[in-house]
């Protein structure tokens, strides 16, 4: 394909999985709105309609729960293709939800719709609304997910991740128990291969901290210091952080001094803190076992993203070094785990796969940080994957085949960003 076959491909995928207010990830598989999902797709969306982008992120944060939370799904019609729909979650919201959340990238992909926007009267006032509301989420992740104020939040399911199944919490998911479940079936192996799927072992202890949570009544108060999951992941936490210099950024440019004080505020603690999930052995960081009080020894891409919240240093310098590393391990993109680790499965979702919002990420800490060249080598490497196999879920980092659900909209959203913003990817697809 060459750069407008894949244009047109992409936007074709966003207007199929278009449901009017907001888009689902693909037909079948994902047949709701998922959180961070709809956040990266209004990138995309802002090139075929500026006021559809703002309307797709408008609509999630419409769901937004009292205490602050944004669920990681929200349930606008039925569908039986999906496990666990809105029965099993018992939220009792309005419109059903989910009752955890996912990465909060609202806050950069804010400031991205502002900035490339038509900054009338009217879509600053959409924006300050926007703007407002992440600060409640942002807020809430540090009164309830890090209640000892340590500067960093845990995640208590792999869900809220978005990297659902990484080696990242193979230990820390192991401790689950899962004895005395209810009786479920899945969907997720009647649509995708299950080898390129979350395993049994790991979906029933899911589903017993879905158990636990909802036994809570769902109460954010009491979810932490409950949940025998809870995790500080480097990757969350830097996305985190880089939404809230955002939207900081955003604030002092519409003279909100109070939001722009509050961001400086939980960035500058978080920076601080993030130094302690640092490896100099692995050269990257590492996610943390609130549980346990250990490191967890998994060289994932979380502990790369990073980039996005580091200044130059040696730090930085050696997160590079990793990228480049992982680049000539793997062609395609860059891995989710690295590949001379054992556990690494180069077909199974988040255990090494490549993924085009995650190189997104990556790219945008590189360019903003000085390292253009290797931001340049990761869309080239991301656009190999369209060129061989569409815009699918994720991709095998080595081979380049194409995973998961097919006519994946997020990955379409990227395709078009990566065509549209990178001066490099205009001369490298022709």
């Amino acid at each position: 394909m060459d750069r407008d076959q894949m244009l047109a491909r992409a936007r074709q995928i966003l207007q199929t999985n278009d449901r009017g207010g907001y888009t689902v990830p693909t037909q079948g598989l994902y047949p709701f709105q998922w959180n961070w999902d709809s956040c990266l797709t209004a990138l995309g969306l802002q090139h075929l309609d500026p006021h559809r982008a703002w309307v797709e992120v408008e609509t999630l944060m419409a769901h937004q729960w009292e205490d602050g939370m944004v669920p990681h799904i929200v349930f606008h019609e039925p569908s039986d293709s999906y496990f666990p729909g809105p029965e099993v979650w018992q939220t009792r919201r309005p419109t059903p939800t989910s009752g955890i959340t996912q990465p909060p990238v609202l806050g950069l992909v804010l400031e991205q719709l502002w900035q490339r926007g038509d900054r009338s009267p009217a879509t600053q006032a959409r924006c300050q609304a926007l703007m407002a509301s992440a600060d409640r989420w942002h807020a809430w992740f540090h009164r309830c997910r890090d209640p000892q104020g340590t500067g960093l939040v845990a995640l208590l399911h792999p869900w809220e991740s978005g990297r659902d199944n990484s080696c990242d919490w193979d230990s820390a998911l192991a401790a689950v128990p899962a004895e005395g479940i209810g009786p479920y079936r899945r969907r997720d192996t009647q649509h995708v291969d299950a080898a390129q799927r979350p395993t049994q072992f790991e979906y029933d202890r899911y589903v017993a901290l879905l158990e636990c949570f909802r036994a809570l009544g769902w109460d954010n108060s009491r979810t932490h210091d409950a949940s025998p999951f809870r995790v500080v992941d480097p990757g969350f936490n830097a996305i985190l952080i880089h939404s809230d210099q955002a939207l900081g950024r955003l604030a002092l440019e519409f003279g909100m001094g109070d939001l722009a004080a509050a961001c400086q505020s939980r960035t500058s603690r978080g920076l601080r803190a993030l130094g302690g999930l640092w490896s100099d052995a692995h050269g990257q960081f590492l996610p943390l076992d609130r549980c346990t009080g250990q490191l967890v020894a998994s060289p994932s891409v979380g502990g790369l993203l990073p980039v996005l919240v580091l200044e130059p240093g040696p730090r930085q310098d050696a997160l590079v070094s990793r990228l480049e590393d992982l680049l000539r391990k793997a062609p395609f993109g860059v891995a989710s785990h690295d590949p001379d680790d054992a556990r690494f499965d180069g077909r199974r979702y988040w255990r090494g796969p490549t993924w085009l919002i995650v190189n997104y990420l990556l790219i945008k800490g590189l360019r903003a940080h000085g390292q253009a060249q290797l931001a340049d080598r990761i869309v080239d490497a991301s656009l190999r994957c369209i060129e061989r196999a569409g815009c699918s879920e994720y991709y095998h980092p080595v081979t380049g085949e194409a995973l998961g659900g097919g006519k994946f909209t997020w990955t379409a959203a990227m395709v078009i960003e990566f065509l549209t913003r990178q001066p490099r990817a205009h001369a490298a697809v022709t």
